[in-house]
């Protein structure tokens, strides 16, 4: 697996701080859509390696992070470039749908 875990404690530096762009899957153990997204986003951190940096923050252990974005649904993909978020898709989506929009972000 090659995303990251983040937190509230190192969302500063993993995400903000990062001299590449961010995915990062705002998620719940709980949340069964969530559970279904998981493996399509370790697929995207193994694929888009060195290009895009991808990271996993679980909205219950990390509730001030997840508020600060006014993430209110989860599972919530948010993109980050240069420090600022670009890009929120809201709810399970297609691999393809995903891929999409890392490429746009990418590519900006």
């Amino acid at each position: 697996m090659a995303d990251i875990l983040i937190t509230d404690q190192n969302f500063q530096h993993e995400v903000l701080e990062s001299d590449q762009p961010v995915l990062v899957d705002f998620w719940a153990e709980w949340c069964t859509p969530c559970r279904i997204v998981g493996p399509i986003i370790e697929d995207l951190a193994t694929e888009y390696q060195g290009k895009l940096k991808v990271g996993k923050l679980d909205v219950d252990q990390n509730g001030q992070t997840a508020q600060n974005y006014g993430v209110m649904s989860i599972p919530s993909i948010m993109l980050f470039k240069n420090g600022h978020p670009v890009k929120t898709l809201v709810g399970a989506q297609s691999k393809d749908n995903y891929k999409r929009e890392i490429e746009a972000v990418l590519n900006s």
